[in-house]
């Protein structure tokens, strides 16, 4: 199975990601280039997100109908035209559509390899196995912009996006070469999807107002780290490259962690990663206002990255818990619309603050959200479930156990 899980999942996710981290940073350049004002190629950046949230439930419904393969090999498809759309783009409004449409087709192939783990993976390992997916998505886009400022000194801006379509084009081989875990399940094993996403938001919607307010808590704050770091070094007077090099560090520590943090979830439970995750994530990025000196900026950093790695995996972890296994894909689809929702509103919320009154207003602000997910973590996330930890599993199994008993009884 992790031989599998290598070439099915992850080297995939590791591909894709690393294309998808080389363009972004490209995205506003280009956008400028044509011609956009700044606060235009913010909007054009940020469109990646909106086409993510705008793709996550026609994702789940995608992957619930063809199945987890097929619906990452369309996602590829989509992509690689979307970049060539970026890439040639005549126009803004051109180039505006092709990274929506680009964002788009993230959101199914993200949702396609978590709905796959969840599916494959026995629960003892589930928070390993999404964790290390997490991982993984962060390398590519970490080593993504290095690969793609290799491809700026051989050619122009949008060369970037070719970079971009030839990852795409070799996870899309991967994935449809490999040998998946799924071709060698009975056919008839597979449950189809019996009610409608408006039905099973309906059924859920208690579940959705509580931990899915939690879960758009702690995609804020996720998203706001990388806004905060640069926004805060520029506001001490660093050079570019001195932010970038603090960031890097904030983004190695986050990349160390995501093993780690598997484990804990999968033997202790996912509270133990979760809260502990969102207090040193919160108090971070709280306290950074604090910093003037290069030294504290790359302290605050690396705890800021310890913060976020400790978490690594854990919204995907606890999605596919709560996850109904009739409709987990159109379920899942549902769930990183409110991930991807926090994610998109964490840097508004810090913009407008700031507008508002100051940048470090902004950020502290953001430093309380995290606080705040913490505590709703704590209130929500489920107490007794099978899939916590060694000892509920155990008592799971004694519960069906007497109930089958008594049944016979």
């Amino acid at each position: 199975m992790t031989r599998s899980l290598l070439t099915s999942a992850y080297l995939p996710a590791l591909l894709y990601e690393t294309g998808l981290g080389a363009v972004t940073p490209v995205i506003a350049l280009v956008a400028a280039g044509m011609g956009a004002g700044l606060d235009q190629a913010a909007l054009i950046v940020a469109l990646v997100g909106i086409g993510q949230i705008l793709g996550d439930v026609p994702a789940g419904a995608l992957a619930a109908r063809v199945g987890d393969r097929r619906a990452m090999l369309v996602a590829a498809a989509v992509a690689c035209v979307a970049l060539a759309v970026c890439a040639l783009a005549p126009t803004l409004p051109v180039l505006a559509a092709g990274v929506t449409l680009t964002g788009a087709a993230s959101a199914v192939f993200h949702l396609a390899r978590q709905a796959y783990l969840t599916e494959v993976v026995p629960v003892v390992n589930r928070a390993r196995a999404l964790s290390t997916l997490g991982g993984v998505s962060r390398i590519g886009i970490f080593l993504g912009p290095f690969l793609g400022a290799g491809v700026l000194h051989l050619g122009g801006l949008r060369s970037v996006f070719w970079l971009a379509v030839g990852t795409t084009v070799a996870a899309a081989l991967v994935v449809g070469f490999a040998a998946d875990i799924e071709d060698r399940r009975p056919a008839g094993a597979r449950v189809k999807p019996a009610v409608s996403t408006l039905e099973l938001v309906r059924r859920h919607r208690r579940l959705l107002g509580t931990l899915g307010l939690a879960v758009v808590l702690v995609g804020a704050v996720r998203s706001t780290r990388g806004v905060v770091l640069p926004l805060w070094s520029e506001h001490l007077g660093f050079a570019p490259a001195t932010t970038s090099l603090v960031f890097g560090i904030s983004g190695a520590v986050d990349m160390l962690l995501f093993y780690p943090s598997g484990k804990v979830m999968d033997r202790f439970g996912r509270l133990w990663v979760a809260v502990p995750s969102m207090l040193v994530l919160g108090g971070a990025i709280a306290v950074l206002p604090l910093t003037g000196t290069l030294t504290g900026l790359t302290v605050v950093a690396m705890v800021i990255g310890f913060g976020n790695g400790i978490g690594s995996g854990i919204l995907m972890t606890l999605g596919a818990d709560v996850a109904p296994p009739e409709s987990r894909a159109q379920f899942l689809g549902v769930w990183r619309v409110f991930q991807d929702s926090g994610a998109a509103a964490g840097p508004l919320v810090v913009s407008a603050v700031a507008a508002a009154g100051s940048l470090a207003a902004g950020i502290v602000t953001m430093g309380a959200a995290g606080l705040l997910a913490a505590g709703a973590l704590s209130a929500w996330v489920p107490r007794w479930s099978e899939h916590a930890n060694g000892r509920t599993r155990a008592r799971a199994a004694a519960a069906r156990a007497e109930a089958a008993a008594r049944a016979e009884g």
